[in-house]
């Protein structure tokens, strides 16, 4: 895994997103209670950034809301919780150590079985 430093922990909102543009995509930093997440800032069905949205709990599940249209993406998985997305976005794992947030965009924390990392951890 290659995990770079995207952030400050400090620089994430608390249930909310940092969109932090990388070489070769856009990442939404996201926290959400005690985790912080990864994933693609583009909506799969309008390609609006995801981290304009609100960060909430949708039927269980963490989620960010694309602004423009309503979709929810799971946190976890990068799934459409709801209409009009049908297709998912990339989630990568995340690490957090002290105050830095590092995410690997080489790998999928869904694929690899990577879960977020704890703020305090």
């Amino acid at each position: 895994m290659a995990f770079e430093r995207v952030c400050g922990l400090s620089e994430v909102p608390e249930n909310g997103a940092l969109r932090v543009e990388l070489a070769d995509v856009d990442v939404a930093v996201v926290r959400y209670e005690d985790d912080v997440y990864a994933i693609q800032d583009v909506c799969s069905h309008a390609e609006v950034p995801l981290s304009e949205g609100d960060v909430e709990e949708f039927d269980g599940a963490p989620t960010i809301e694309c602004w423009l249209h309503g979709s929810c993406f799971d946190l976890r998985t990068g799934e459409p919780t709801n209409l009009p997305a049908t297709e998912p976005v990339d989630v990568y794992p995340v690490r957090v150590e002290g105050e830095d947030v590092l995410v690997d965009t080489e790998a999928s924390a869904v694929s690899d079985d990577v879960l977020p990392r704890a703020a305090g951890n």
